[in-house]
């Protein structure tokens, strides 16, 4: 009989297997096979620039374009980061098996090397900014640092992830407006409950692994109330939402588009199933159409303030 296909998110076909031999490990490290994450660190990004009044729209699509390579470059960092800290763990895990450092293909002194020049292009992209924005982009790098630590001592491990892929929200919007203010905080919030449902749907996959070897997650956390605990998430993502448009004075086209997202988000929920690795990895990466949505209700608020 035969065995079945171990699931796995790892891409090793298309683009990614017409690289030389040599750097597709370093592609799959930095998980180029895979933008989706790519996209969700960038669209809260989006998010923040589109927010505040009065900046101009040349501006903003400058710094869109700059977030744009910036979250491809310290999207690849926090994975090299991750998976430094967990080789050991995603040697045990199916999912993750494959990966460049768990499977052998690159060693730690590659991945260091890698991770500094990774670092070296943030931080030049970084220096293009506003000087707030400069220090809310370098303090974030200690987030990046300790959410792989989460999992160890948490069974919030998906909390701390929002707290680090959605800092992109307030970053733009303190890169567009160069101030902080209520709103940022409304929509800093909003991101992180989005994405602390949306990855305790990704964690779904991993859940007998992680139970096997010990690993903590808020998904193995809430898997008896799978639905009720994401529905939750994405109910105070449309508060929070509804909270920034509030704070920031946006115009009629924000609360005429704000419905749209909401559906999206109820319908992930009506298809949420725990124990179907498959479909929590398609509703993941929903996620990315979800946020687009998101941005067009705040250029909708934008354009009609």
């Amino acid at each position: 009989m035969d065995q079945p296909v171990p699931h796995t998110d790892i891409r090793v076909d298309g683009w990614i297997g017409r690289l030389p031999v040599r750097l597709r490990p370093y592609a799959l490290l930095a998980r180029l096979d895979r933008p989706i994450g790519t996209w969700l660190l960038f669209l809260p990004g989006i998010w923040g620039i589109l927010l505040p009044a009065g900046v101009p729209m040349s501006q903003r699509i400058f710094l869109i374009v700059l977030f744009g390579i910036g979250s491809v470059v310290m999207r690849g960092a926090g994975c090299v980061v991750n998976d430094m800290w967990d080789r050991d763990i995603d040697r045990q895990v199916a999912r993750t098996a494959g990966r460049p450092l768990a499977s052998g293909a690159l060693s730690m002194r590659e991945a260091a090397l890698f991770l500094a020049a990774l670092l070296l292009i943030g931080f030049n992209i970084l220096m293009n900014l506003n000087t707030l924005s400069q220090v809310l982009g370098a303090s974030s790098l200690i987030l990046v640092g300790l959410y792989p630590l989460a999992k160890r001592v948490t069974w919030w491990p998906q909390l701390v992830m929002g707290f680090t892929f959605g800092f992109g929200a307030p970053l733009g919007y303190t890169a567009a407006a160069d101030r902080i203010a209520p709103a940022l905080f409304a929509l800093y919030a909003a991101t992180i409950v989005w994405q602390l449902g949306f990855d305790t749907i990704y964690g779904f996959q991993d859940m007998e692994d992680d139970a096997r070897i010990g690993v903590r997650s808020t998904s193995r956390l809430m898997a008896g109330h799978a639905r009720l605990f994401v529905g939750i998430c994405y109910a105070l993502t449309v508060a929070g939402l509804g909270a920034e448009g509030w704070l920031s004075h946006t115009g009629y086209g924000f609360w005429l588009a704000l419905p749209l997202p909401a559906v999206l988000l109820a319908w992930q929920v009506s298809r949420l199933d725990a124990r179907d690795p498959a479909g929590c990895l398609r509703l993941f990466r929903f996620n990315r159409e979800t946020g687009l949505v998101i941005a067009l209700v705040i250029l909708a608020g934008m354009l009609t303030r």
